[in-house]
């Protein structure tokens, strides 16, 4: 994202809509600083911009990543899925892509509030899983797309400092490795410069309990059984 320099009049509109701090006044004018900008386009679609001085510039490879993984519009030509994760994990009472006996993982990196992460630190999160555990990547989830090697989880060299809203990490594996996952999680969480939460999907038995929760629960590991809305950003 650019402001027009010549067209900006320096009324701070725009600021606070910007997810990663990137707009900074400078000598009286809006500026976005380019390494910041995690090209989500929220300060574009929110139109507060009252001489219309923000636009959208033409993105190259690899700084397009920026843009698939932080604008929620956004489609990843290669797999056709729109934002930074797969939307079957979120119908799966409809698509039965979680069967009796597995548990699906999506490790949401860069939220809850981290301020953008750099496809860096995902990477780290992936290889210590990768090296631990048999790992299977969603393989359309667009970071699976980034992998130069997705059986060690290692992501291609040109886009490991692009900077991102967030970045989600995808799998399934059995229900009885589900503590081993977490616990392998939770020993990376103290290496790495960011921040993440854990989505657990399971299937709900026919009594209504949660198998993967009661595994959890046993190994001493909280669970918190909460729904999930997403919220677009931008104005209603």
């Amino acid at each position: 994202m650019i402001i027009d320099q010549e067209k900006c009049i320096g009324c701070e509109q725009c600021i606070e809509y910007c997810p990663m701090s990137a707009i900074r006044m400078e000598d009286e004018k809006a500026n976005i600083n380019q390494d910041l900008c995690a090209e989500c386009g929220n300060c574009y679609r929110v139109n507060v911009c009252p001489t219309d001085a923000i636009f959208r510039n033409e993105l190259v490879w690899p700084r397009t990543i920026r843009n698939i993984f932080s604008d929620p519009i956004s489609v990843f030509q290669e797999t056709g899925v729109s934002g930074r994760g797969t939307e079957e994990s979120k119908t799966n009472d409809v698509t039965n892509r979680f069967n009796k006996g597995e548990v699906g993982f999506t490790i949401d990196v860069g939220r809850p509030n981290a301020g953008g992460v750099k496809l860096r630190e995902v990477e780290k999160i992936c290889l210590q899983l990768s090296s631990r555990l048999d790992i299977h990547y969603d393989p359309n989830n667009p970071l699976t797309y980034l992998m130069e090697d997705p059986k060690r989880g290692e992501l291609k060299k040109d886009v490991l400092d692009e900077f991102v809203v967030s970045a989600i990490i995808e799998f399934k594996v059995p229900l009885d490795q589900c503590p081993e996952v977490v616990k392998v999680l939770e020993k990376i969480s103290h290496h790495i410069d960011t921040v993440f939460s854990i989505g657990v999907i399971s299937r709900v038995d026919e009594d209504g309990t949660i198998p993967a929760a009661k595994i959890l629960e046993k190994e001493g590991i909280q669970i918190r059984p909460n729904g999930k809305t997403t919220l677009n950003l931008g104005r209603a």
